[in-house]
């Protein structure tokens, strides 16, 4: 069969090359006789595959000497968590800018540990469809926190919070690698790996030295310090091996394709394309407003989608929406469902997707408008 267009929000599509690559290696990793599937973490043949790893997001993120690089489990939502545990341990106070879904699931979590979270500015008043702008951040903060792409509602940092002294966190799942990004400027970023470095299954979090504490909040489990895995170089327990290998696999890909400057170059070409059309359609909109765009998630709307909710309308808008899904499934363009909390479609045109699959969107995106309108 043919391989679709995958635009779903994660996992998300990986880069062929590499998937190609680790079929060629399953069953014999190196000339080791064994799949990376099957390999003792402690082994020869797989220590270089997670030291390069490391290397790897070390050389392409710029990542200063004295931030450690770890490969931990649980995703992005136990960071919500090991967030709050390991840095909000002194004044137990902490500032949140509320931009969506994940950041308030992150704020929600922080409390349930006892860390007074203060909201310092929210989008909810326009169903988070835009950043807000927060200049400056002071105050007795533990650290400042930030969702930098938000993947439901499409919005993207296009500046930095100046946060002084106070730690600066930021959740960077569907972004990471997406662009440039200066870690000096952070104290913390956490990814998960399902949207542009591998499969699901490891969670990449960079943190600074003097963040890595001893005295964690009171209780707070083994496997949900830093300083555990720091000190273990990530081989505390036994890692998620396999997704690691991948996760080296599309940095490598990256590399060869330029890099962070040269996925910026990439995504942005794509992004591009495809407001340009969805801001001169009559038939379609973006959400998102304009200086807020995601370069990675992309919700639009038909013109079916008025906010109207009598009985009619809403009925007319999920008959059209389901009809396009089902149609762009037929045509190879699969996983457009847009969240619920936003509607319509969404297209998340990670590092992976290509230019061609977005102009491949974009041509049955206007046969659908024209056979619909």
């Amino acid at each position: 069969m043919s391989r679709v267009y995958n635009f779903s929000a994660g996992p998300s599509c990986l880069p062929e090359d590499v998937l190609k690559e680790c079929a060629a290696e399953m069953l014999d990793y190196n000339g080791s006789g064994q799949s990376v599937m099957e390999m003792s973490h402690r082994s020869k043949d797989y220590e270089p595959i997670i030291a390069d790893a490391e290397a790897m997001v070390r050389k392409l993120m710029n990542v200063p000497e004295n931030y450690k690089v770890l490969f931990v489990q649980g995703g992005g939502s136990t960071q919500f968590a090991m967030v709050a545990e390991n840095l909000g341990i002194h004044h137990k106070k902490a500032a949140y800018i509320e931009t969506g879904v994940w950041a308030k699931k992150a704020a929600a979590e922080a409390k349930k540990l006892g860390v007074e979270v203060d909201i310092i500015a929210s989008s909810k008043d326009k169903n988070y469809s835009y950043i807000p702008r927060v200049e400056k951040v002071s105050g007795d903060y533990d650290y400042v926190y930030i969702c930098m792409n938000n993947t439901i509602m499409g919005t993207h940092y296009e500046y930095l919070p100046d946060t002084g002294d106070i730690p600066l966190v930021a959740d960077i799942s569907s972004c990471v690698l997406s662009e440039p990004l200066d870690v000096s400027k952070f104290g913390l970023l956490f990814a998960g790996a399902q949207k542009n470095l591998a499969p699901a299954g490891v969670t990449l979090v960079i943190v600074r030295e003097d963040l890595i504490t001893e005295t964690p909040l009171a209780g707070t489990p083994t496997m949900l310090t830093y300083k555990t895995h720091a000190d273990n170089d990530s081989m505390f327990n036994t890692p998620p091996c396999y997704t690691i290998y991948v996760l080296g696999k599309v940095l490598h890909w990256i590399e060869k394709n330029g890099g962070a400057e040269g996925m910026l170059k990439r995504n942005k070409e794509k992004a591009d394309y495809l407001y340009d059309f969805l801001d001169n359609s009559d038939f379609y909109h973006a959400t998102t407003e304009k200086g807020s765009r995601s370069l990675m998630n992309v919700p639009f709307l038909t013109k079916y989608s008025t906010g109207a909710t009598d009985e009619a309308s809403v009925a007319k808008e999920k008959e059209i929406n389901d009809k396009f899904v089902k149609e762009a499934k037929a045509a190879g363009l699969v996983n457009l469902k847009g969240h619920r909390l936003v509607g319509g479609m969404r297209a998340s045109i990670y590092n992976a997707m290509s230019l061609d699959g977005v102009k491949a969107l974009v041509e049955f995106m206007k046969k659908f408008a024209k056979e619909n309108a």
